[in-house]
């Protein structure tokens, strides 16, 4: 077919209201037409039923209604891309389609404009809509923390509950075999003394009645713990993804105003108290107290149950007979047998059926997976998906669950800018999904930080603080690191974690020995900064207390082994931390979750050292300092072999960083260059600690332009203060190829 000629199609105004989303689609399907140099007219001489889903083919008029943008429909586009290109390849007609899609999905979630008043406003229907979604949002957060803070304050009673009662419990055993001792020593005698033994066998069958009502009391509060604890974890998980829609909509999730339960108090616990009888008067009572207690928190877990839409799990033992050990009632009773048959669940149970025992451990072990599996999914949901890899560094990283549950190990690697990058490893004790939310939290608050590039120390220092603030009874360890190329050190602080191990290329292996911090969350210590040397050919290793903790071994001749097994290893980064894991069991059953970060500092050799290579130069001050800066930019930029083009950037960004200092700095001026395989970068340093800010210079203004200049040319640039005193400013100039 010859080339068809083209011709302008007639002009055209959007309809009043139309979003830009449908303006851009019209816009597409009218160059169609003009690019298939075809009428309106020609185009519904073409058409056919087959076109369209209910097989009617539009009159003329209303087909020029659709292609305004008034009312029109997908089937209208895809029908005028047919007829247009009839005879386009078909990679290109699935091209033009999907680009057409891609404006009419958004079209369809823009919002519809309607004309009030000579003024284009949302449509109030759908503002309506809009505001309801978001309203009954609020009033699911509301309701889902407050299920959670009445679940998690349940589980902290049942778990205080359940302390007491296992001291009460003891007291209990002591006085059951009490009573046994003096009923055998008085019918053990010569003289058989009737009166007293059956004076106190009724005491000692009282007794044993509470032990055992104390041993099943026990079991509920334990039972109504882990309830507390799954509804809270489920009530955590809807909390933030309720918190993450607010945020994406712009809004800001309300704070919880919930308040406290009642707390049973520690004094309950049984004291000696005169008469043979105080005592088990004391048992009945605290059965009594801890029974009313454990229903009023059993009912708010059930409530917050319903408020998530979940199912408690009952533990209601009011028809059971009471059986020394755990009792559930029959799978098979029942609901309104009056004495259903029990079981129990211990394996020396000679009541209970074997099947029933098996198909509740089986329950038991299903739901055990699919908690631990949402706590994993969560925990490595909040991991980096891959890690920034800096210029002068080689970085893996490797995170392996714990078999019992998932917890609060995280690792992270943030670039700070002119080569200088910072790592972080940490554990926040405990398991499962609260442990992994506040992980995430946290793991958040050092990507922020980090973006301020303070000394490692102030990072720790923030932390803690915000640590506290997560949850006050939640503690972390953790080491922030930041490693500088021109320094060739790892700076780092740690807060409570183990020690940085670094191998050297010749095999010896060091340890970070400067002192290590109070873990975070605890509050009132002054973190600081020590260092350990990086240099070319070394390997340094950043790991979590289950890569080394084990119960048969002690935790000091774990690290020992770890030190002998990085001495000998050789690889990549990921080599490493494979070798490491699968050297100290990690392939074995793990109570604790793992993560290692290994970071390698490579030698390079020939070719590859040129493209590494940096220089500096003290300009000290004076009116000699500029000139002297650009001769020496300038020089070594052209030995580095750097096109022309970025020599004479650099050069510019040196100067105009240099006059900076000179004009609002102090001296010593200091100039360094250094390039990697994919960037120039240009930094200045001076001893004044004010950090430079871009102005907007105004048309006279001779002078308030050189950030402004900087920022123009480099791909990235920054600044931050030397801990020494002083700062850096830097820049970034891409290198191609």
């Amino acid at each position: 077919m010859g080339e068809r000629k083209k011709r302008p199609g007639r002009p055209w105004a959007p309809p009043k209201g139309a979003s830009a989303e449908v303006i851009s689609l019209v816009q597409m399907v009218r160059s169609w037409i003009d690019e298939a140099g075809l009428s309106v007219r020609d185009i519904h001489s073409r058409l056919t039923p087959e076109h369209f889903a209910d097989g009617r083919v539009a009159d003329l008029r209303r087909l020029r209604i659709h292609l305004s943008g008034e009312d029109l429909t997908w089937d209208v586009v895809e029908a005028v891309a047919d007829v247009c290109f009839p005879d386009e390849p078909a990679h290109q007609a699935l091209g033009r389609v999907r680009e057409a899609r891609a404006l009419w999905d958004k079209a369809q979630s823009a919002p519809t404009l309607v004309a009030v008043d000579g003024q284009v406003v949302v449509s109030p229907r759908e503002l309506i809509e809009e505001k309801e979604r978001t309203i009954q949002v609020y009033r699911d957060l509301v309701r889902a923390r407050q299920a959670y803070e009445t679940s998690e304050q349940g589980r902290q009673q049942a778990l205080r509950i359940a302390s007491m009662l296992f001291l009460v419990l003891g007291q209990a055993q002591a006085k059951v075999a009490e009573l046994s001792r003096r009923i055998d020593a008085r019918t053990g005698v010569g003289v058989y003394s009737p009166d007293p033994t059956r004076a106190l066998q009724p005491q000692l069958k009282r007794a044993r009645d509470q032990e055992a009502r104390l041993s099943a009391q026990l079991e509920r509060a334990v039972s109504q713990r882990d309830e507390a604890q799954r509804i809270a974890d489920l009530a955590a998980r809807r909390v933030q993804m309720l918190e993450a829609y607010l945020l994406d909509i712009g809004q800001q999730p309300l704070v919880s105003d919930a308040g406290d339960l009642a707390v049973i108090s520690a004094d309950a616990v049984v004291h000696d108290v005169p008469g043979e009888d105080s005592a088990l008067d004391q048992f009945d009572e605290i059965l009594a107290r801890t029974d009313d207690a454990l229903d009023r928190e059993q009912e708010a877990v059930r409530d917050a149950a319903d408020d998530l839409g979940v199912v408690a799990e009952p533990h209601d033992s009011s028809d059971a007979r009471i059986i020394a050990g755990s009792v559930f009632p029959h799978p098979r009773s029942s609901a309104g047998d009056s004495s259903p048959e029990l079981f129990r669940t211990t394996l020396n149970n000679s009541y209970g059926l074997d099947d029933d025992v098996a198909v509740l451990r089986e329950r038991l072990a299903l739901a055990e997976k699919d908690r631990h599996k949402t706590a994993v999914s969560l925990q490595q949901s909040l991991l980096p998906k891959e890690l920034e890899q800096p210029d002068d560094l080689r970085i893996a990283a490797t995170y392996q669950p714990g078999d019992s549950d998932a917890g609060g190990d995280w690792y992270d690697v943030v670039s700070l800018g002119a080569g200088r990058t910072a790592f972080v490893i940490g554990d926040v004790m405990g398991r499962g999904v609260r442990a992994a939310a506040a992980m995430g939290q946290l793991r958040a608050a050092v990507r922020a930080y980090a973006r301020l590039d303070l000394p490692p120390h102030e990072v720790i220092q923030l932390l803690d603080g915000l640590a506290a603030e997560i949850a006050a009874s939640q503690i972390a360890t953790c080491v922030y690191a930041v490693h500088d190329p021109h320094g060739g050190q790892l700076v780092y602080a740690s807060a409570g974690h183990l020690p940085i191990l670094v191998r050297d290329e010749d095999g010896t292996v060091r340890r970070a020995e400067d002192p290590t911090g109070a873990p975070l969350g605890t509050g009132g210590w002054r973190h600081a900064s020590g260092s350990i040397g990086l240099p070319p050919g070394s390997t340094a290793v950043l790991y979590t207390d289950g890569l080394v903790e084990r119960r048969d071994r002690d935790i000091d001749e774990s690290v020992a082994v770890l030190e002998r097994t990085l001495a000998g290893v050789q690889g990549t980064p990921g080599d490493i931390c494979a070798t490491l894991l699968r050297t100290l069991g990690a392939d074995a059953y793990l109570e604790d979750d793992i993560a290692v970060l290994a970071l390698q500092h490579p030698t390079r050799t020939g070719a590859d050292a040129e493209l590494f290579v940096h220089a500096a130069l003290d300009l000290g001050g004076g009116v000699e300092t500029a000139p002297r800066a650009r001769r020496f930019a300038r020089n070594t930029l052209a030995s580095w072999r750097l096109p022309a083009g970025t020599c004479d950037l650099g050069v510019l960004a040196a100067s105009e960083l240099v006059a900076n200092a000179l004009q609002h700095g102090t001296p010593p001026v200091g100039l360094r260059l250094r390039r990697t395989d994919r960037r120039l970068i240009i930094e200045v340093t001076d001893a004044d600690d004010h950090l430079p800010r871009r102005r907007q210079a105004g048309p006279a203004d001779e002078a308030g332009r050189g950030m402004s200049v900087i920022a123009a040319i480099a791909s990235s640039w920054g600044s931050r203060r030397d801990s020494g005193g002083g700062k850096a400013v830097w820049c970034e100039l891409p290198l191609g190829g």
